[in-house]
Parts: structure tokens; sequence; C-alpha cells
């Protein structure tokens, strides 16, 4: 994350996003897979690490090396691709809106407090239990603790999207977003970005 200013003199925070070339592998339709789909790659594998496989396919599609990530997404109505197109930051424009999909940062087991934001007990006098749960739940009946419960366990990890967020800047240059706030994940992790 950094900040830029406005013509105002305003901060803004912003995430910045390297969002392309991706390229085009392979276009599916419905006479030949049965759906309609676009493939595309982002990144370059070296050659010494990557499968024979998927070299020739990308070898198809007119690529020297094989995308590190590759992606399928539905075809919009009206657009046509072809293999080996370049998408850019181009598709983007300033002060539209967004959807950003991302894997959070893994925080490993928490307890409650951490995890679900309770309170904890006096922490004064040197209090015992001072971040448990507490009671966890009815007695006699129904005699065990009801489903969805919040405990302690694994947090983070998870598949998460933030809608509506704006951009500030395009860098065609560069392929960089500049994407008002912050996102889901960890640095040089992979987002997925699409129009609002």
């Amino acid at each position: 994350m950094t900040r830029v200013f406005t013509d105002e003199g305003r901060a803004v925070p912003v995430t910045v996003l390297e969002a392309g070339p991706c390229s085009v592998l392979q276009v599916k339709t419905d006479t030949s897979d049965g759906y309609e789909a676009v493939q595309v790659g982002f990144g370059a594998m070296k050659h010494k690490r990557t499968s024979k496989p998927r070299l020739g396919h990308a070898a198809k599609a007119g690529l020297d090396a094989a995308p590190r990530l590759i992606r399928e997404f539905p075809p919009a109505d009206g657009d046509s691709y072809e293999p080996g197109q370049e998408l850019t930051v181009d598709l983007f424009a300033e002060g539209q809106r967004v959807r950003v999909t991302g894997v959070t940062k893994g925080r490993g087991f928490q307890g409650v407090v951490k995890r679900h934001g309770f309170a904890g007990r006096p922490a004064s006098h040197g209090h015992p239990m001072s971040r448990t749960p507490g009671s966890m739940g009815p007695g006699t009946d129904p005699s065990r603790v009801i489903k969805g419960k919040k405990l302690p366990g694994r947090m983070g990890g998870n598949r998460k999207t933030i809608r509506n967020m704006e951009i500030v800047r395009v860098d065609s240059e560069r392929n960089l977003l500049f994407v008002k706030g912050g996102i889901p994940g960890s640095r040089n992790s992979y987002v997925l970005i699409r129009k609002q």
C-alpha cells in the first residue's frame, strides 16, 4: 500500500496492483468443449520447471513460456477473444468501480478474543482465565454445544471479495492499477479484479 495525492492536495490510501498483461490461452465454445469460457494466463514460469503439456498448451496460443497462473472466465456478452490476445490495464479507467477477490492472510489457530472480538474477563488482580470463551451453552437440555457457537479455531486463509472499490489511477506503461483502500491477501499474492 501507498498513497497518492489528488489535484486538491488530499491524500488517498491506495493498493498498487500489477494487472497484466494477461494472455488469452484458449477460447472454449459449446461445440468443442460443451460450455463457453475464456482461459486467461498471467505471469511466466521458468522453462525447466514447466511440464511439456503446459508448454504445448501455451505454444498453441503463440506464447514462449507457460503462464504461472491460469483461470477461466465466462465471456461477457458481445466480447470476442482470440488465442494469443493480450489483456492489459487499458480495460479499466480511472473512477471505475471494481470487485477484488483474494485469499486473506492466514492467522493460524486463534482464541475468541482475536478471532471473534470477545471482550474477555476482568483483567484486574491477575484473573486466571481472562481470555477464555466462558460458558459453552445449555446444560441438561440439549446437553451439547449448539452448532455455530463462536469458539477458538483456525482464522484467516479464506477467499474474500471486496466490492465497489474505486480505481484512482491507471499506469498503462507499467501495467499498474491504483485501487483505493486495502485488499485481502498478503504482499505478492494473486488477486482477481472484475468490473462491478
